[in-house]
């Protein structure tokens, strides 16, 4: 295996090895990544293009003071709220489709589902509730960081958040009750 300090420094000089490499090394965790900000398969395959395009182009900037992939995965993130900012998609609004499936569930519910399942859930809520779910749930941002991230109010990140879950949480009630009735037939 080529050593990580090999693989950037051949990124940086261009060599197209290298960069298949390093493209082969990471985009299923990237893509991943893309998968959970994205509104379908395709928009994530968008956006893993545009997120490798940034590494490239910034390769230099890397200073091995953390981790390589975690340098990496910040990129992806950074590109995602970047493209989902580009839309000028505004994060307070709820559809009344959304807004009427809030209620309580039993969040236990997200144990009996398969990763691709959850992450099919979490790509039918609306962009502004997505980001804000994946960026505090999955990636671990603090309100305040997520809320100067996306440039809203920590009030907005909070309540964002609460209505996701909330949604979420009917949605996996509701695909399991789906699935039990496809089993009892």
């Amino acid at each position: 295996m080529i050593p990580e300090s090999d693989l950037i420094s051949g990124c940086i000089e261009g060599n197209r090895q290298m960069q298949e490499e390093l493209y082969r090394r990471f985009s299923g965790k990237m893509y991943a990544v893309c998968l959970r900000y994205a509104n379908n398969a395709n928009d994530a395959q968008d956006l893993l293009q545009e997120g490798f395009i940034k590494v490239f182009r910034n390769l230099h900037r890397f200073r091995a003071e953390g981790s390589f992939e975690g340098w990496v995965r910040r990129v992806f993130i950074n590109s995602s709220i970047e493209h989902f900012r580009k839309k000028s998609l505004q994060l307070s609004k709820v559809s009344e489709r959304e807004e009427s499936t809030i209620g309580d569930t039993d969040t236990s519910a997200l144990d009996n589902l398969a990763e691709k399942d959850i992450i099919n859930l979490i790509q039918e809520l609306s962009p502004g509730y997505r980001t804000v779910f994946n960026l505090y749930v999955v990636e671990g941002f603090s309100h305040k960081e997520i809320a100067d991230q996306l440039g809203i109010s920590e009030g907005t990140s909070k309540s964002q958040l609460a209505r996701a879950r909330s949604i979420l949480q009917k949605k996996v009630a509701q695909y399991l009750s789906d699935t039990k009735k496809s089993f009892t037939r």
